[in-house]
């Protein structure tokens, strides 16, 4: 079972050849069993699990009509918040954070009648590459246990790499879908800014973070959308637009699709063998009536710069309601609220958040507003106006999504390195836009992932584009030896 996609598992239970609560013991067996040497689950939900699992078996044998969703099982990231369930962000602060609702996203999959198998780890408040800042330790990576998932929603693309869920929710600040989604072999989408409500999604940086679906495949990750996506009423930044059947145009032919390939993403620094597989992609693409169109991104090389001070000044803003007073981490014995105030922080907060708190409040302190924030954004917007250029152009930019396949753990000890990991990702967070990564080949023995990108709402070409590719490759099909 733990082989089979989520369409083809949504096919055996409308078939009743197996049960949901079949399903969702297979799957928590191989957690328990299997996860041990991955860190990829942090809170798993057996209890909760079981008990929807056979509200949806009950629902079947009734006769009722059913969401294609309705009684498959998935992980969610433990930046949403759970009703009843500990909701830690991957932090100390909140490791004692029991959520008192759920997130607009868990309760749109709830009310599809998925199964919640359990939370997944993460970089601590979401800020991390590699899954590595995790209060709960690091999640290994399934392909190579000693090499890194990549993050921040590493624990979710982990675990599905292992097989151990068939589907789970991440979210997407400056690559933390696409880049684990890139390292451990997936598909991970990430939307269209305002496409998927944030309520109840612990902030990171308002402006930029947005939840996306972590599947095996295209159509699964259209599954999920279909679901996921809407206006939500609660959340200021949801936008109102209609939102079209993702599953319904997977098939859509190619013919005449312009893909563009930016020249700044393809140049020295990307590892030959992994432009190789990119280019070789993009044949099977062209095989299929897509043309290329070389375009250029002149100012993409700023976007790292300019996220890593407005994502960080947009950090420092949110995290100020951590002080130990109202929830979460509480240090023992202050002797003031200064006291308090100080402690809980500094123990509540790992050096990574620290150090964006600091970057943060740093560039918006008065004298330095200008000379930071300001520029940050004014190359923000520049940013934005190229991609709508480019695609006057083009329908859909490829590249790579990652400059490297997985690293090993601890390798990237100073924080500059790590943040250049995502420097095929940020861009399109800076621009609001959807992108997706998908599994393109392997190098060294580790996946390779390519990105398409697509203007607002263009959710179902790149899910179209990548359902067409994975009908002619496999390597989505993949799994690592000791988790087949």
């Amino acid at each position: 079972m733990h082989t089979q996609t989520l369409a083809q598992l949504a096919n055996d239970l409308a078939c009743k050849k197996i049960s949901s609560v079949e399903l969702t013991q297979h799957f928590l067996n191989r957690i328990d069993r299997l996860d041990k040497n991955l860190n990829s689950v942090i809170t798993p939900t057996a209890d909760l699990a079981f008990k929807q699992a056979a509200a949806s078996d009950q629902r079947r044998q009734r006769g009722q009509s059913l969401g294609v969703l309705d009684g498959l099982p998935i992980l969610h990231k433990d930046i949403f918040c759970t009703e009843g369930i500990r909701t830690s962000c991957g932090s100390r602060m909140l490791d004692n954070f029991i959520a008192p609702y759920n997130a607009e996203v868990v309760s749109r999959l709830d009310d599809a009648g998925m199964v919640m198998l359990g939370k997944t780890n993460m970089d601590e408040f979401a800020m991390g590459s590699s899954n590595e800042t995790s209060y709960y330790g690091p999640v290994h990576n399934p392909w190579d246990t000693t090499r890194v998932p990549g993050g921040s929603s590493g624990g979710s693309a982990a675990a599905i790499a292992a097989r151990l869920a068939p589907a789970a929710t991440g979210t997407d600040t400056g690559g933390s879908i696409r880049q684990p989604a890139a390292l451990c072999g997936l598909t991970g989408l990430k939307p269209s800014y305002g496409r998927i409500s944030r309520w109840g999604m612990i902030a990171f940086a308002s402006s930029l973070d947005q939840a996306g679906p972590m599947t095996q495949t295209a159509e699964d990750a259209a599954m999920l959308l279909n679901m996921m996506a809407g206006h939500d009423p609660k959340d200021s930044t949801s936008v109102a637009c209609s939102v079209p059947d993702y599953r319904a145009s997977l098939d859509a032919p190619l013919t005449g699709l312009k893909i563009g390939l930016p020249k700044e993403f393809f140049n020295e620094s990307l590892d030959s063998r992994m432009a190789e597989s990119i280019f070789s992609s993009l044949s099977v693409l062209e095989r299929l009536g897509a043309q290329r169109v070389d375009v250029s991104l002149p100012h993409i090389g700023m976007s790292v710069p300019a996220y890593y001070v407005i994502a960080p000044a947009e950090a420092s803003s949110n995290l100020a309601r951590y002080d130990g007073v109202r929830f979460g981490y509480r240090c023992s014995n202050p002797v003031d609220l200064t006291d308090l105030y100080v402690r809980s922080r500094s123990e509540g907060f790992g050096s990574e958040v620290k150090r964006r708190i600091l970057i943060g409040t740093y560039a918006l302190s008065s004298g330095y507003y200008d000379a930071y924030y300001r520029k940050a954004q004014q190359i923000r917007r520049l940013i934005q106006h190229e991609f709508d250029a480019v695609f006057k152009t083009c329908d859909l930019i490829l590249a790579p999504t990652s400059p490297t396949v997985a690293f090993p753990l601890q390798d990237r000890k100073d924080p500059l390195s790590m943040y250049l990991s995502d420097i095929y990702t940020i861009g399109v967070n800076l621009a609001g836009i959807p992108a997706l990564s998908l599994p393109c080949g392997q190098m060294d023995g580790l996946p390779v992932g390519m990105q398409l990108i697509g203007p607002y709402w263009s959710e179902a070409r790149l899910l179209n584009a990548a359902h067409r590719f994975q009908k002619e490759t496999i390597w989505h099909q993949a799994i690592p030896a000791p988790y087949c």
